[in-house]
């Protein structure tokens, strides 16, 4: 048997950060230099990110949440506008819709994938004027299937839960501390088209141009002249060398980490495969960030899971429920038939095929 009740005060804890040695080692070499802020460490970072994904327009931010909000400037969105979003999901997809006078149009789900609906997405966009966007979220690391063709406005993929999946116009990734790569808190925004790039970086400091200021030795005034100037509106989202050298050594360990998942997963799915009263969550691309499952009697399969020390929780909850987007359940079907039965078990780099055998027997026995 495992060390299951040492991973946290209570047993088996549903995430826990992964660290690997390479992240410590960088992020002490990089506390010896003169850059903690945004320096050196941030382009490599961008640069190990765009080999190892195979995508040309990284900008690194300093939250996946950040990245979202530079997707959402980028295309423009204001006042009036309307984006079709899914409701299950973390609610910084959706809050920064909000803050801009957005209204969101609610798109229902799938039951297999959890992840929005392609076909209620087309039928929405093609029924309902002044859409300027579509938001599709790959819920636990399942891979949304909203096509960008099928669409006329901008497809934007919030991958903060799936880190390798990259879809449509603007893709979200996050390296939040519980995620596949942490760097404390961090984030990626992969655009494919350049002119979004260059401003996107601009935008991440305040508008100003740090390539052309590294160029001028990081000085205003040359011979009583501005070496740049600010044309246009920016922010403070860059991220710090300490975040992006703890994101190098995560992408080092990421295919590792991948295996990880991907053999914890394969090891839930087959021992629960014929459990009455539990359907798997999965899709044709999964990228393992939760063991999410429906299951009948939540409350009681949730009792019995915390009473034999093992966290569970629904992660995500429906954001139309919340006051902030209303308070009203929209008319959702498969959102809400499935509303009472979603739960996430554990996995990651914390949890062993030991830990897995142990709560899927602990499941076979009943609730």
């Amino acid at each position: 048997m495992s060390n299951k009740f040492l991973h946290t005060p209570m047993g088996l804890s549903l995430f826990y950060p992964y660290v690997p040695d390479e992240s410590k080692r960088l992020v002490n070499e990089v506390l010896n230099t003169r850059w903690i802020g945004q320096g050196p460490m941030v382009n490599k970072f961008e640069d190990e990110f765009s080999k190892l994904f195979n995508v040309k327009y990284p900008v690194a931010l300093n939250s996946g949440t950040s990245a979202l909000e530079t997707a959402y400037d980028l295309i423009g969105l204001k006042k009036g506008d309307r984006v079709i979003s899914t409701p299950l999901t973390c609610t910084a997809t959706n809050l920064a819709l909000l803050a801009r006078g957005v209204e969101i149009i609610w798109a229902d789900i799938l039951e297999d994938t959890l992840c929005i609906d392609p076909s209620d997405v087309y039928d929405k966009f093609y029924s309902i004027n002044n859409i300027k966007a579509v938001v599709q979220v790959h819920l636990g690391g399942i891979e949304a299937e909203v096509d960008v063709s099928r669409i006329s406005v901008p497809l934007v993929s919030d991958a903060c839960q799936a880190l390798g999946i990259f879809k449509g116009d603007y893709t979200a990734c996050s390296f939040q501390a519980i995620k596949h790569v942490t760097c404390g808190d961090g984030g990626m925004l992969v655009v494919d088209d350049e002119n979004d790039y260059k401003k996107a970086k601009l935008m991440r400091w305040f508008g100003i141009d740090r390539d052309k200021k590294m160029k001028n030795n990081w000085q205003a005034y040359k011979e009583r002249r501005m070496t740049f100037d600010i044309e246009m509106i920016g922010y403070k989202r860059q991220m710090t060398d300490i975040a992006a050298a703890m994101g190098i050594g995560g992408l080092m360990n990421y295919n590792t980490v991948m295996e990880h998942n991907n053999e914890l997963f394969d090891m839930y799915s087959n021992m629960l495969s014929n459990v009455d009263g539990i359907k798997v969550i999965d899709g044709n691309n999964n990228k393992h960030w939760l063991m999410t499952i429906l299951v009948e009697r939540r409350d009681d399969f949730a009792k019995m899971l915390f009473e034999n020390s093992i966290d569970t929780n629904l992660v995500q909850v429906r954001n139309d429920v919340y006051k902030i987007f209303g308070g009203k359940r929209a008319n959702l079907p498969v959102m809400n038939r499935i509303e009472d039965k979603y739960l996430s078990l554990p996995i990651g780099m914390h949890i062993t095929v030991d830990d897995v055998e142990y709560i899927c027997n602990l499941i076979k026995r009943g609730w």
